[in-house]
């Protein structure tokens, strides 16, 4: 191929609503609609029946993919990933994550600020936003550090990371909080200069010393020290508060609890400015699976009660939560390989993500696709601001928007197999479980990133190709996967 690709989607359903064509061309949706695609095509080619895959007269090349059953959503943006980029590369690379994330279904993702050294500096963040860029899978907007070196003490330098190249608007000491409450008042105000937010990572330290999981019976009957509920919904409490005082932005990372859904109800009702996220795991998994002390298992905030689950899928569901984030936390098998007491927290989720929220919300009748579309997309790139950036997010599926898509074949069902994801690391909490819809294809700004379920090159970005980069799922059964119709016929 000579030149750029230009993607005709036949037959796919925004949002899940009513089949029809669309027209990737010039990083943006040239067209919707059959008549419409094929006019956009027409001074490029004699023959309106042309045979897709021939050069246009721009030097461009039409490749046409069968959508057939697919759900176009725009592209995900996940607001709270890490990526251990610098320090850890050992568990995870800017490069691995962000195909991952690519693989998931995401076209941008927040950079954690937690790596080594933290990233509490322009510096740091501006080398993380560039590392993104070089990759080429997803926009990688990086996430400031509230308090230097995440130590709760000093505020770190909001305002030069605001003002750098990554333009950072979320700031977050997560995998600590903001435990002081003159500091976190000080960071709100400070933040509101440049519309920035600050995501509190909410866990009261003097109520979680030695914490190895959620406090209560199963806690009580393996004999491990508590986490207990009321540690999350203590800071909460305080910071909408805050938020409250100060008139700022305050962003509520994993939320966990019931009660905590019921105080972001409370705040919301009373019209402060907070939002809240609740991850994947949060929505599906229980406290019961510490009984066999696998730590996969073992995750900050922790796995909580049946009745805590239902209690966040009610909030996702009825818009207290605004968002779903995978708080995809890498590590490696020496990490998490051990005992249960020195093992680390966290787990992967950016490439399971989006099925267990068709597991847990879509298929149980609670959200609708364009309700995912919200939560997954548009939501949290308002929150961070990419929505109005110089490379926007979560914009809506219309001509003349940025063509960042995701094609999901929610009919599909499929097995985690940790080794075979895009992601350096194993660490899956969903190991072994099927489950429905998969990304089929990604594209940034009209480049596809996955098709037919496998990383393509971003190297192959000027020249059209479509190069196989590693980290394909497992084969999907039932699935109906867009093919380019000149070379493949739907499975």
């Amino acid at each position: 191929m000579t030149g750029p690709v230009r993607y005709v989607l036949r037959g796919v359903a925004p949002l899940g609503g009513t089949p029809t064509d669309l027209l990737l061309s010039g990083g943006v949706i040239a067209a919707i609609g059959a008549d419409a695609v094929n006019e956009a095509l027409a001074p490029d080619v004699s023959d309106p029946a042309r045979a897709p895959g021939r050069a246009t007269a721009d030097n461009s090349e039409v490749v046409e993919l069968d959508g057939s059953g697919l759900v176009a959503l725009p592209g995900l943006v996940d607001l709270h990933t890490h990526l251990r980029e610098p320090g850890r590369e050992d568990a995870e690379t800017i490069e691995s994550g962000t195909r991952a994330a690519a693989l998931g279904g995401f076209t941008a993702v927040h950079a954690m600020a937690n790596t080594t050294p933290v990233a509490d500096t322009a510096g740091v963040v501006e080398q993380v936003w560039r590392l993104g860029r070089d990759a080429g899978w997803v926009d990688v907007h990086p996430v400031g550090a509230v308090s230097v070196a995440l130590a709760g003490e000093h505020l770190a330098e909001l305002g030069a990371m605001a003002a750098s190249a990554a333009r950072v608007r979320v700031f977050s000491d997560d995998g600590h909080c903001v435990a002081d409450p003159v500091l976190m008042r000080r960071a709100l105000e400070y933040v509101k200069a440049f519309d920035g937010v600050i995501a509190q990572h909410a866990q009261e330290p003097r109520l979680t010393e030695g914490a190895q999981m959620h406090e209560g019976v199963v806690s009580a009957e393996l004999g491990l020290a508590g986490w207990p509920a009321v540690a999350e919904e203590a800071i909460i409490a305080r910071d909408v508060l805050l938020a409250e005082h100060v008139g700022s932005r305050l962003h509520v990372c994993h939320l966990s609890t019931a009660g905590s859904v019921d105080l972001i109800r409370w705040a919301k009702a009373r019209g402060i400015a907070v939002t809240a996220e609740v991850t994947p795991h949060h929505l599906l998994l229980t406290d019961e699976l510490a009984r066999g002390y696998d730590p996969v298992y073992k995750v900050n905030p922790p796995l909580r009660t049946a009745a805590d689950v239902e209690a966040v899928r009610a909030g996702l569901a009825d818009g207290t939560i605004d968002i779903v984030a995978t708080d995809h936390a890498p590590h490696t098998r020496e990490d998490k390989d051990c005992e249960w007491a020195a093992a680390a927290h966290g787990m992967t989720g950016l490439e399971t993500a989006l099925s267990v929220v068709q597991h847990t919300m879509v298929d149980t009748g609670r959200l609708t696709w364009a309700d995912v579309a919200r939560v997954m997309s548009s939501a949290p790139a308002a929150i961070g601001r990419s929505i109005d950036s110089d490379r926007p997010q979560g914009r809506p599926i219309a001509v003349g928007e940025p063509a960042n898509l995701t094609l999901v074949d929610p009919a599909a069902r499929w097995t985690v197999v940790p080794e075979l994801q895009g992601t350096a690391s194993v660490n899956s909490p969903f190991r072994g479980r099927e489950l429905p819809g998969r990304v089929v294809a990604t594209f940034l700004r009209g480049r596809a990133t996955v098709l037919d379920g496998h990383a393509v090159s971003p190297e192959s970005e000027d020249d059209g190709g479509a190069r196989p980069a590693g980290g394909a799922r497992p084969e999907a059964t039932g699935s109906r996967l867009p093919r380019p119709a000149t070379a493949m016929s739907a499975s």
